[in-house]
């Protein structure tokens, strides 16, 4: 077993895992990033928020390389929910924190977005070694002290660091390690079946025609997102007992479901679902809301899906992801570069993360309760669904609301101790 040592290892190459590892990076520190992929490789959860694309990938310096790509352009989103037969819709620019040329976003392939993502972390100067399958901590008392992958031919690897971030996600085999449990949420709980349509899916009338669509029927909801050249990715969400019966055959399934819901299959009347390559696999995703009891231990950080995760109603995944590794990034840089202490670090760390999902889950709570009559005041709800609702500087416009928390230091990547207030 060959041994290495760096400031910071990454596992996991997604948003969370490249947005940490650069960041970490960008302040000269030593960062491997280890991923089980070879990518390009295929993901779900195209709908990004504004606080990603303005705040997040502006940091990264990616923000011009995005706005050349194909990707449609998400100016808010579109319901079809509860009591209310009609759809209503909301606009990112009714946030005071969103200026005009930064209240949209982008309906993003993730194939090439987390591409972008990652091949921006290896121009940062982070390694990264890609078809490598992280199998356990390393451990030192009640420190964590590395990691051991094993690579794409079998080899198994030790590496040393100061801090391990796991951004393995949902399924990560490295999440149990931190301590405490993965507190499932019950009245979440269920899965979404979902597929891609080509050419002839119709979009909504403009201004919204790159916006995503969520509609509820009887056993659930639908996702309707406008992607490049005509596709469209459609999912259904359900729970209970109907859950259980999607494990058959999924194409009938997913007819069927498009068949209960009008306006889902109006939309679809003249399009033909994609049955061939990446996009050609109707997929299930189950259990996707939960949160760990505890985020962090010495030496050890979990940012995104390895966290915590939501129902996808308001697409929040990349949001939490990229902004988890922001948050985990600060603490690291901060606590590598002499500023604060691990423990005061990581706590705020955890505290901000924590008021993010918990403002997303309440929101989500009320939606799914809620009998369509009644909807958050507009400027507190956009500001929640454009991902900006934390007042944080590098995301929007505003000042942090956490009481107490710590300032952030002008390029947005520390946490400033109390003397450099």
């Amino acid at each position: 077993m060959s041994a290495e040592a760096f400031d910071v290892v990454v596992a996991g190459g997604g948003p969370a895992g490249s947005t940490a590892a650069s960041l970490v990076a960008m302040q000269g520190h030593r960062v491997l990033l280890v991923e089980k992929e070879v990518f390009p490789r295929y993901r779900v959860g195209e709908s990004l928020l504004p606080s990603t694309v303005h705040g997040v990938c502006r940091l990264l310096g990616v923000t011009d390389e995005l706005a050349e790509t194909d990707f449609p352009v998400k100016r808010g989103a579109t319901f079809q929910w509860g009591g209310r037969p009609e759809p209503w819709a909301f606009s990112f620019e009714a946030s005071p924190r969103l200026t005009g040329p930064t209240s949209f976003a982008y309906q993003a392939d993730r194939t090439r977005f987390d591409g972008i993502l990652l091949n921006n972390a290896k121009r940062k100067g982070v390694v990264v070694r890609e078809g490598c399958s992280v199998t356990a901590v390393v451990e030192e008392g009640d420190r964590v002290t590395g990691l051991r992958y094993t690579d794409s031919d079998g080899g198994e690897h030790e590496v040393g660091a100061r801090f391990v971030i796991d951004a393995t996600g949902q399924e990560s085999p490295l999440f149990s390690s931190v301590g405490g449990t993965r507190d499932h949420t019950e009245s979440f709980r269920g899965l979404a079946l979902s597929g891609y349509f080509g050419n002839g899916c119709k979009r909504l009338p403009e201004p919204h025609a790159g916006d995503g669509l969520s509609v509820a029927f009887d056993g659930g909801w639908f996702w309707y997102i406008p992607l490049f050249g005509g596709l469209t990715s459609v999912g259904a969400v359900v729970r209970g007992e109907r859950a259980e019966k999607l494990q058959g055959d999924r194409e009938e399934a997913f007819k069927a479901l498009i068949a209960e819901c009008p306006t889902i299959s109006d939309l679809l009347s003249e399009g033909m679902r994609v049955t061939a390559g990446k996009y050609g696999k109707l997929r299930i995703s189950e259990d996707y809301a939960y949160h760990q009891t505890t985020f962090w231990r010495p030496g050890m950080i979990l940012v995104g899906d390895a966290a915590c995760s939501l129902d996808p109603l308001f697409s929040s995944g990349v949001h939490l992801a990229t902004y988890s590794a922001l948050l985990a990034a600060r603490s690291i840089n901060s606590v590598l570069a002499g500023d604060l202490d691990e423990k005061t670090a990581l706590t705020e760390f955890e505290a901000r993360y924590r008021r993010e999902f918990g403002a997303f889950s309440d929101l989500l709570t009320a939606f799914h309760t809620t009998a369509g009559d009644e909807y958050p005041e507009p400027e507190s709800f956009v500001d929640l669904a454009a991902g900006v609702s934390s007042g944080e500087a590098a995301l929007a416009a505003g000042e942090p609301v956490l009481p107490g928390g710590l300032a952030v230091s002008p390029d947005g990547l520390k946490w400033l101790p109390d003397a450099a207030r």
